[in-house]
């Protein structure tokens, strides 16, 4: 089983001028954090722009990581979408081995109701090999799952935890005192990692800590030592970096740090584009 209990990181799809996915790049990304302990990677998440990659590139991105990461690290697979049937498809289609676990993201744009997006985890974990994550991020899909609705899908035996980026620290609250003990909640916004992880959190699929990863691993592995005294020192210095990387847009932001580390470019793929100069100065500066 997964341990769940840490930093993961969401990680970028870098791209080369022509639009092409960046193989080197994305290889000296994983070095980077593996190398700075984080505890496990996610491919193919919204931070990975998986909306633009098509299934040719996705498997070979999967396979490029576990290549690369070698056994070093977990590794975590997005698989979701708004078509119940599609998505079922490809988790029996797809290449997972050396994948530990699959992130599946409600469905966006249909805005299905709760009973719709209970069905369609059940489907989904029925057909799915490996044990699943789901993710709540209301402002990418334009619905929320609720505190009823996450623990209902928690009773299904292969969903192993939620992503939770609602931002509703009530709606998160609820969880946490109701889930099952085989259920983690996993912070899906880096800003709210700390509060989250001080009311029982497991830990967090971050963005940030491509940037900051010793710092921000070490503010995690910190609160699950139960040490909050020191993790809220780096939560507080890390805060307005968290907030400043989303400002224009995610992956953008990150994307720009990544290029002042001298890792990947600002390459996005439309309709996804590199931050504002404004904000790309100050991040420069922040780092």
């Amino acid at each position: 089983m997964l341990n769940l209990h840490g930093a993961a990181t969401a990680v970028v799809t870098p791209f080369k001028d022509d639009l092409s996915v960046d193989y080197e790049a994305l290889s000296n990304i994983i070095e980077h954090l593996i190398t700075h302990k984080t505890n496990y990677l996610v491919a193919l998440g919204t931070t990975g722009e998986v909306a633009t990659l098509n299934g040719e590139e996705k498997q070979k991105i999967v396979r490029h990581f576990v290549h690369r990461v070698n056994g070093r690290v977990p590794i975590v697979v997005g698989i979701g979408g708004n078509n119940t049937a599609a998505i079922t498809a490809d988790l029996q289609s797809f290449d997972l081995s050396g994948i530990s676990a699959v992130l599946s993201v409600s469905p966006y744009y249909n805005k299905p109701n709760q009973s719709g997006i209970i069905n369609h985890y059940k489907q989904v974990a029925e057909a799915s090999p490996l044990p699943i994550i789901i993710y709540n991020v209301p402002g990418r899909t334009g619905s929320n799952m609720t505190a009823g609705t996450q623990l209902e899908i928690a009773k299904l035996s292969n969903v192993i935890a939620t992503k939770e980026a609602s931002g509703n620290m009530e709606q998160i609250m609820d969880i946490l005192a109701h889930k099952p003990a085989n259920f983690e909640v996993i912070s899906g916004d880096d800003a709210l990692t700390f509060p989250m992880m001080c009311l029982g959190a497991a830990g967090v699929i971050s963005v940030v800590n491509h940037a900051i990863p010793s710092a921000f691993n070490e503010m995690v592995h910190l609160c699950n030592q139960k040490n909050y005294s020191k993790a809220r020192e780096i939560h507080e210095a890390s805060l307005a970096l968290c907030g400043a990387i989303f400002e224009d847009g995610s992956p953008g932001g990150i994307k720009e740090i990544l290029n002042e580390m001298e890792l990947c470019s600002t390459v996005c793929r439309p309709p996804l584009h590199p931050v504002n100069e404004e904000l790309a100065k100050r991040l420069r500066e922040m780092i």
